[in-house]
């Protein structure tokens, strides 16, 4: 893709992604522009890399933490700079090469169609995923629907989304969580709860193996833990505003999913 959208890009935070990295980027550049990336604090030396990748390219852009902050704080500070630039929705997807470049234009086409909403990719998962990870997204899944009356979060994990920046700006302003492993999920809720409408998309997902050069930093217990006390602090921000969303549910449309 060779002309820069002016109001969508692409946002990839990394951090110590090593060469996945580099072919996440080139797969995302293929298919648009611009894209930016956040390294959160690497220390893998592929911050060099990158910046001398956007040498030579004008619509790639590379931005660097100091020290590592975690996802959430990686893509607030490329939201900023991105709202400060004009720009008015997000792309996010992630480093290592799990997310789908090739459905990057539709996702973009779908949030300029609709510049509303909240548009939530749906994970279609390969026989290679891991079943541990796949079984225990479907709890996060179920208290993200509950905590919204299920208001339209069909995966509140699968980080490939499309946000507008703007009140996911607001929303991670009033709120001093968000900012680690917890982003994605939290940001679907609070999003819902703010009135975006959302979408839901399908898009393959693929694990890759460490000798296929896959990177993950997924601790069992520590995030697991993250993910245990933002639902609590969910849930009681839940109960605060269940009259209003009893009230949202039973006047909204019905919830919209893309099939294909």
């Amino acid at each position: 893709m060779t002309d820069a959208s002016t109001s969508h890009l692409v946002l990839i935070p990394s951090y110590n992604t090593g060469p996945k990295l580099f072919e996440t980027v080139q797969a995302a550049r293929a298919h648009w522009a611009p894209v930016w990336v956040v390294v959160d604090g690497s220390t893998d030396g592929t911050g060099e890399e990158l910046r001398a990748m956007a040498a030579d390219d004008p619509h790639l852009r590379v931005l660097e933490l100091p020290v590592n902050r975690g996802k959430g704080a990686a893509v607030l500070h490329g939201l900023e700079e991105a709202e400060r630039c004009g720009f008015t929705h997000a792309l996010t997807m992630d480093a290592d090469g799990q997310h789908p470049a090739d459905r990057i234009p539709q996702f973009q086409g779908v949030s300029l169609a609709n510049p509303d909403a909240l548009v939530l990719g749906r994970p279609v998962f390969d026989a290679g995923a891991p079943r541990l990870r796949v079984g225990g997204r479907k709890i996060s899944n179920w208290w993200a629907n509950l905590e919204t009356l299920w208001g339209g979060i069909g995966d509140s994990l699968f980080g490939f989304r499309v946000y507008p920046i703007k009140p996911l700006r607001a929303v991670m302003r009033r709120n001093p969580w968000m900012r680690r492993f917890d982003f994605d999920p939290e940001a679907a809720v609070r999003l819902c709860w703010a009135g975006l409408p959302t979408i839901n998309v399908p898009a393959p997902v693929r694990y890759f193996k460490a000798e296929e050069g896959g990177v993950s930093h997924f601790k069992y217990v520590r995030d697991n833990a993250l993910l245990t006390w933002m639902h609590t602090r969910l849930m009681l921000g839940f109960i605060g505003r269940l009259p209003m969303l009893a009230v949202r549910r039973v006047r909204s449309r019905p919830i919209r999913s893309f099939l294909r």
